[in-house]
């Protein structure tokens, strides 16, 4: 891969999806390379991720800032010393403002644990369990306005079980996630994903319209 996309991953917590990203880099398996790794929150395990592959990993903490304009602001700063062109959140819990999203517009992507347009929003695994749906899972989406409201790239469905709780639907998401945002990366790193409207085409994408899910099985 000689052309490689310069993206820039703001996390607040663990990092798991960081690291994911992380590896299949590593692999060769995503056509982009990791600029810089932000966290709003100082304690964020992910920065620890990043500095051990030796990626900048800075603090902005959201507290130190009296609005979100101007915490945005050096956001858009930092990201753009760092010349990144796409913007990841990996669990970074902050609704980002028109402020933001103008200066990478349609360039920010996000995954979110469950299938959208259900359960936006936080805590969706439990409340997915809760709902007793037969069905979940994780949606890859560009970032508009609205909260987890923006097109959908891509979406990984898991079964749910009567006994689910949160945390285990939680950990049996968390797995698909960490299969599917760093290969949506990879695809528009490739210059592969087009939006029209709300729907998102891949090109290349394989096709099955046999495929369906049935829970419980018949």
């Amino acid at each position: 891969m000689d052309k490689r996309l310069n993206i820039g991953v703001l996390i607040s917590g663990r990092g798991s999806n960081l690291q994911a990203i992380i590896d299949g880099i590593d692999r060769g398996e995503v056509a982009a390379q990791i600029s810089v790794v932000i966290s709003n929150e100082p304690g964020a395990y992910g920065l620890k991720r990043a500095g051990t592959h030796g990626i900048p990993a800075l603090v902005v903490n959201h507290r130190d800032y009296e609005n979100r304009e101007a915490f945005e602001s050096r956001l858009i700063e930092i990201l753009k010393e760092y010349g990144v062109e796409l913007v990841v959140l990996a669990g970074f819990m902050r609704v980002l403002t028109p402020t933001f999203l103008k200066a990478f517009p349609m360039r920010v992507v996000n995954i979110h644990p469950a299938l959208l347009p259900a359960f936006p929003g936080v805590g969706v695994q439990e409340k997915a369990a809760d709902y007793g749906v037969r069905f979940s899972g994780c949606t890859v989406h560009f970032v508009n306005e609205g909260v987890d409201a923006g097109p959908i790239v891509a979406q990984a469905v898991v079964p749910v079980f009567p006994t689910d709780t949160g945390e285990i639907l939680a950990d049996r998401i968390l797995k698909m996630e960490h299969q599917v945002f760093p290969k949506v990366i990879h695809w528009i790193a490739e210059g592969r994903v087009h939006v029209e409207g709300r729907r998102v085409f891949v090109d290349g994408a394989k096709v099955d319209e046999e495929i369906a899910f049935i829970e419980p099985s018949l």
